[in-house]
Parts: structure tokens; sequence; C-alpha cells
């Protein structure tokens, strides 16, 4: 590895589910959060790329949980990746420093991948400050750093800051640093504060700085799928991608059993293998969304053939916080009529369109309001409860096409009855997972012997 006088470090993980943004875990699941963070960390070396290819800087990955094929699979063979040694966040980063200063660099700085608004230019700003001083930080607001930088000289007189006892992941991290190294007489320059991402509450702001650019989609479809191979097909020709410029598709597995990932990538859409419940898997397209709107569509349902449109149109009215298609079940029969009658009198009167409606809404307002619970059941109906406080939920005057196979399977009557017992049930507190069980045991359809069952 070539020796450089500036030396630009990213430190990351490997995106293994599990083991990366644990604290995003519970919206996201822990797929979702996993992608998120592969997210986070290719838009970190996006800038550090710019950063190291306009100052002549040697770029090093950093990394941690993954061996160095993984890493480079990943995030590109021609970067030079060195792997964390053991020990505290603090250990860590002293190793990382001392290998930069062994291979002659005079200058180096150190990120992580978690603040999305650190950029080209704030890189080179620390840089430029490090020809003057010997310390800078990049400092987060939620106390911690995003960003150490330091030059050989300093690295030489010890680093306090970086020893055994800091309060790493705590709000006292920027601060302890400073009053280590003020002890010692030695200053630190600080750089404009940013933000990083590694609370839900995070996310809103953070997607403000992901989805930025020219030539992206402003409108991302988001389904959430679970052995759907028999309909997905008919499903994402509907949607007509290739028809609507602007427009892109994300499909969310939940551990499907059948061809239901290798079709949707057939077909070209970003697909992530994740896990139910469904709210996870809606929150993880959304994290992976790059469109300022966001469409939430079942996997058996088909939108109306100008559906672009129609989201834009409802989105433009004055005071709609969303909006959801009317309901249309795809059979013939006249009982069906009756229950798309209802649900358009439903939605209208209490601005509660179910799932099966096809969800939009801003992304910003998506993410502000705090994404769908991670319920087991009425994640949808326990948001659109929460959304109805910032303004209208509007009913878009075409109608979704979705699949009748469950009103067929149990019975029009018996499967409204089910629908309105399990609302009910929820209502009074019943706890969405016990109600998923027992809709799912089949003690449900039970429940109901009608149309002579």
């Amino acid at each position: 590895m070539s020796a450089a006088s500036e030396t630009l470090i990213l430190f990351t993980r490997a995106p293994r589910p599990g083991a990366v943004k644990t604290r995003l875990i519970p919206l996201l699941g822990p797929s979702g959060a996993a992608a998120f963070h592969r997210r986070l960390t290719e838009h970190a070396l996006r800038a550090a790329r710019q950063a190291a290819a306009r100052r002549g800087t040697r770029l090093i990955v950093c990394h941690d949980g993954g061996g160095e094929e993984e890493m480079a699979a990943w995030l590109g063979g021609e970067l030079d990746f060195l792997a964390q040694q053991a020990g505290d966040l603090g250990c860590r980063m002293r190793a990382a420093f001392s290998r930069a200063f062994a291979e002659g660099a005079t200058r180096c700085v150190l990120i992580g991948a978690d603040a999305p608004g650190l950029d080209a230019g704030y890189l080179a700003e620390a840089f430029a400050r490090l020809a003057g001083e010997d310390l800078v930080f990049g400092p987060a607001s939620d106390g911690g750093f995003t960003l150490h930088g330091m030059t050989a000289r300093a690295f030489r007189r010890g680093t306090p800051h970086l020893d055994p006892g800091m309060p790493w992941g705590t709000e006292r991290v920027l601060a302890e640093a400073l009053g280590r190294l003020r002890d010692r007489g030695r200053p630190a320059a600080l750089l404009p504060t940013l933000f990083d991402v590694d609370r839900p509450g995070d996310l809103a702001a953070a997607f403000e700085h992901l989805c930025r650019g020219p030539g992206r989609p402003w409108l991302t479809v988001v389904l959430p799928a679970r052995n759907e191979a028999e309909l997905l097909s008919t499903t994402i020709a509907s949607l007509a991608l290739g028809s609507h410029p602007g427009v892109e598709a994300v499909l969310v597995d939940g551990a499907s059993r059948d061809r239901t990932r290798e079709i949707a990538a057939a077909s070209g859409l970003r697909v992530l293998a994740g896990e139910p419940p469904r709210a996870w898997q809606m929150n993880a397209g959304a994290a992976l969304a790059t469109g300022d709107v966001l469409l939430f569509l079942h996997a058996d349902t088909r939108p109306p053939p100008d559906y672009p449109a129609i989201v834009r149109r409802v989105l433009d009215r004055p005071g709609s916080a969303a909006g959801a298609f009317r309901l249309g079940i795809d059979a013939p029969a006249r009982s069906l009529r009756i229950i798309e009658r209802g649900a358009a009198w439903r939605s209208r009167r209490f601005g509660l369109p179910y799932g099966d409606q096809g969800l939009f809404l801003r992304r910003e307002v998506f993410w502000e309001e705090g994404a769908f619970p991670p319920l087991a059941l009425f994640e949808d109906f326990a948001f659109l409860r929460r959304l109805r406080r910032r303004g209208r939920i509007a009913l878009a005057p075409a109608a979704v096409a979705t699949s009748a196979r469950r009103w067929l399977r149990l019975g029009v009557v018996r499967t409204w009855l089910i629908n309105q017992l399990l609302v009910a049930a929820f209502l009074a507190g019943v706890p969405p997972r016990r109600l998923a069980a027992w809709y799912r045991s089949g003690a449900a359809a039970q429940a109901f012997p009608v149309d002579g069952r």
C-alpha cells in the first residue's frame, strides 16, 4: 500500500443482520437495520472517495465483523482495507491512527459511517484545520463526535482521549475527550456540529441527506411480500416501471418459501430478504427508498394504470397528509361490491383506509410520524390513526384491484365478520400478537360457521 501525507480512514462494520444498527432493529427489523447500515456506509464512502480524489489522500476502510474479501466484494476491491483491532472504540481508533502514521502519513482523519450530513467539503475542512492545528473534532449533536483528526506530532505526544475509561456510547464522549486534552494543555479545533443516526427519531433528518441528487426517482413503491410467487408477476407488470419515469419499486420479502425473491429480482426490482412482521418489511423498504413519495402496495394488489399522476394530484391537495385508493376486489361477486362501498364510506368518514388500498404519503411525513409501529397485526390501522392528526387521509378517485382469494376462500360474510371482530378486539386493547396468532391458527374462521360451513 502506497504512503501519502494525508490518510482518511472510514470506520464501519460488515452489514450482518442483528449485529449493526441494533437500536433501529425494533423499527426496521434485523435485515432492514443491516440494509440501512449498508446505505449509510455507501453514502459515507462516496463522500470519502470524492475528498480523497480531490486531495490525493489515501483512503482506508477500517472494518469489523467481516473479512477483507467480504468487504471488498461489497465496497470495491480497489480500496485498502484494515481490520479493526480488539478492544473498545478508543483502542480501535488508536490502532488505526498508529497504522496510518507508521506508513508515512503526517495528517490523518477518521470518520464513522453514521453521519449522512458529512460530505467531501466537510472532510476537506478537517484536513485544512490540521495544517495549522494538531487535533480536530467533528461534533455530533448527541454529544459524541462524527470525525476525529490529528497530526503525527499529536499522536506521538499521546492520546489520553482514547485511553480506557472513556464513556463511549453516551452524550459525554466529546466533552470528556476535550477535557482530557485540555488538562494536558492540548487544544482541539471544532468543526460544525452534525447529527448521526443511532435511533428511530434520527431517521427523518437522515433521509434529507441520503435522498439528494439529480436523476433519482420521485416515487418509490414499497412491496411487502411473503410467498407471493403466484400473483407477483402480475402486480409488477401493473406497475409499468418502464412507462413511468421517476418511479422505482422495492420488494421486501418476509421469509418466503417460494420464488418470490427470484421473480422480483428478475423483473428488475430492488429486493431485500427481510423477515415478518409486515411492519418491519414496509419500514425497511422505506429505509431503502430514494423517492420523495412512498406508496405501500401489497404484493397481490394492482394499482390503477395512471397511479403516479393520481398520487401526485391527491398529495397536492391542500391539507392532505396522505392518500389511498378506493378498494377494488378482483372478483365479480355482487357481495364484494357491497364490501367495496363500505370500505369507501369508512375511508371517507373516518380517514381509515386499510393497507390493501395502497397507502401513499411523502417520505418526510412517514418518518416524522414514526413509521409503521412494529405490530404483528394492524400496523397500518395504528399508523393511520396517528397520521390523521397531521391532516386529511384523502381517498383517490380510482381503485386498486386486490386479490379476492381470501374473500372467496372463507366466504364474503365470514371474512367481513372476522375483520370486524379483529378491529373491535384491537380497539379494546387485545395485543396484536395474540390477534395474529388467533387469526393464523384458523380459529378466526372456525368462530363463524356461515355460508353453509
